[in-house]
């Protein structure tokens, strides 16, 4: 699992959707989500070290919060979602670069395939 530079990032989200009127979330952030194939005897495995991640994470700057979702059906292909919410790209980014978490998701990617993406909100129905 890497972390895209801030460069391709900004690339991406070049389009600003905060200060549109059908968008009313005056501080969206941006949304880190990462898909996981995982075999199902490996899933305790990966949220032990996953919560390990997750403490490191929330103390960084930046950071707003973090889940990881666990599919209900064993056949669904992506066993595990992660999702979490930053205050920007590059806050998300570097924690990312944290040597510790680098460590960690190296150990991760042993055990389950990531498919990682950053996301901003452009519709939403509360």
């Amino acid at each position: 699992m890497t972390f895209p530079t801030s460069t391709e990032l900004r690339a991406a989200t070049a389009v600003d959707h905060r200060n549109r009127k059908d968008l009313p979330m005056s501080d969206q952030g941006v949304t880190f989500i990462n898909v996981l194939e995982i075999s199902a005897d490996r899933i305790d495995d990966f949220v032990e070290q996953w919560r390990e991640r997750a403490s490191l994470m929330r103390k960084a700057p930046g950071f707003r919060d973090v889940r990881l979702h666990r599919a209900l059906l064993p056949n669904t292909r992506f066993q595990l979602v992660n999702v979490a919410h930053w205050d920007s790209v590059e806050a998300c980014e570097a924690a990312g670069l944290n040597k510790t978490v680098v460590a960690s998701v190296a150990e991760a990617e042993k055990i389950a395939e990531a498919h990682p993406g950053l996301y901003e909100v452009v519709a939403e129905y509360l």
